[in-house]
């Protein structure tokens, strides 16, 4: 049939993946070809392999149409080496004789196939949700150059590898953006995107666009931020269903607007990020970290503040902050801030000061210098209303706290001169 080298080795490293396994068990062929396209494999090398166009291979994908005949699903084991008993299907003439004493194949090891790559990206970002980028982004560069780098140059790599590049390179980009270098930070996003293409993974690819969008609007740069994610959702579009992708994108596309005050296109987009989240189901994408309805929300409320529109500010700014797990100690850190400047913004000083008194339990070791950057502009907004007893109280509790945090974070966030202030 033609199949090109290396499809083989890529299902072989699938083998031991439960969501594999599930997807031959429900004969779901879409979710076969996800998670092929997933890891590396092309749409077009995956519809040359069971020899379909690409517009049907989408179909599949997007969950249009199923692969109902026989044939079919014997050409497709046969194109991937799936085993023949996880689709239903006879043993198939390529499949080793489990009675002989020397079977001919064997599954590929998981860390020749992305599984090390995985478990390393999902450790960093796992550590990144809960400390913060700003410790964290040396060991990132480190593993890129130490352990990444030299296997793209290595004809014998499997095509993963660039998405493994890509999904750590755009990773570093947003510990650097945490760490408060956003010129490092863009310059990761613009060598993350070429990598991303490379690895035939459009998904990844929309991915980077939308870190590029959510970097350009907070640099004050929206124009550029519409830009990114338009390029995203294009992307997206032509390859395989993610709602939270999808959702993702458009929320990005909705926060840029809302910054250019168009307020119309602004609406419009956020209610297409809310359909499509509400519409799908999980992503399952190995390289993407996930969009939900926290994040949805909480970026909803900076949308509705810039649009002029307090009360569905507030309402969104109240359930991101509930729907936040304390897990993520960084993003229910913003979702906090969020909320009590809209508090603020609307004049409700008591509700401001409840939400920025969860704030002081904020760990001061948490790693990020947007964090406290973001701390110190609410300290402003409310600096304003000092004479107002509360706040004056608050205000200096928030001082002694964030010399506090000055003190323990001095080897990423430098001293003003002449010591803590």
């Amino acid at each position: 049939m033609g199949v090109q080298s290396g499809l083989h080795e890529v299902v072989a490293g699938l083998l031991q993946d439960q969501r594999l396994l599930r997807a031959c068990e429900a004969r779901d062929m879409g979710a076969v070809f996800r998670l092929l396209n997933a890891r590396g494999v092309s749409t077009r090398r995956i519809a040359a392999a069971v020899e379909i166009s690409q517009g049907r291979l989408y179909e599949y994908m997007n969950g249009k149409t199923r692969v109902e005949k026989l044939a079919l699903f014997e050409q497709i084991a046969d194109a991937f080496h799936i085993p023949g008993e996880l689709l239903g299907l006879a043993r198939r003439p390529w499949e080793p004789d489990l009675a002989a004493e020397s079977p001919t194949i064997s599954p590929a090891p998981p860390e020749a196939e992305g599984g090390g790559d995985l478990a390393t990206v999902e450790a960093f970002r796992r550590a990144d949700r809960q400390t913060g980028g700003g410790r964290l982004y040396s060991a990132v560069v480190h593993h890129l150059s130490g352990q990444v780098a030299p296997r793209l140059v290595d004809v014998a790599s499997s095509p993963h590898i660039f998405a493994a590049a890509a999904a750590l390179t755009e990773m570093a980009g947003w510990m650097a953006h945490d760490s408060g270098r956003d010129d490092l930070a863009a310059r990761h996003f613009a060598r993350a995107l070429p990598l991303a293409r490379a690895s035939g993974d459009l998904p990844l690819s929309a991915h980077v666009a939308a870190s590029s969008s959510h970097l350009s609007l907070q640099t004050g740069d929206p124009a550029k931020a519409v830009h990114w994610a338009t390029v995203g959702i294009e992307l997206v579009s032509r390859g395989p269903h993610l709602p939270g992708l999808m959702a993702r994108l458009n929320t990005m596309l909705a926060r840029a607007l809302a910054a250019s005050q168009h307020y119309g296109p602004a609406s419009q987009a956020l209610d297409h990020a809310y359909a499509a989240l509400v519409g799908g189901a999980d992503d399952e994408h190995p390289w993407l970290s996930p969009f939900d309805d926290a994040t949805l929300a909480s970026e909803s409320a900076l949308a509705f503040s810039d649009l002029g529109r307090p009360k569905e500010a507030l309402r969104y700014g109240e359930k991101a902050v509930a729907l936040r797990e304390e897990g993520r100690a960084r993003s229910l850190t913003f979702s906090r801030i969020t909320l009590a400047r809209i508090h603020a913004d609307s004049g409700d000083l008591d509700a401001a000061i409840g939400v920025g008194t969860d704030l002081l339990d904020t760990s001061p070791t948490l790693g990020s210098v947007r964090v406290v950057h973001q701390m110190d502009d609410l300290r402003e907004l409310l600096e304003r209303h000092r004479d107002y007893g509360p706040v004056c109280e608050y205000l200096a509790r928030f001082d002694e706290a964030r010399r506090a945090r000055q003190l323990l974070l001095a080897d990423i966030i430098p001293l003003p001169r002449g010591g803590p202030t």
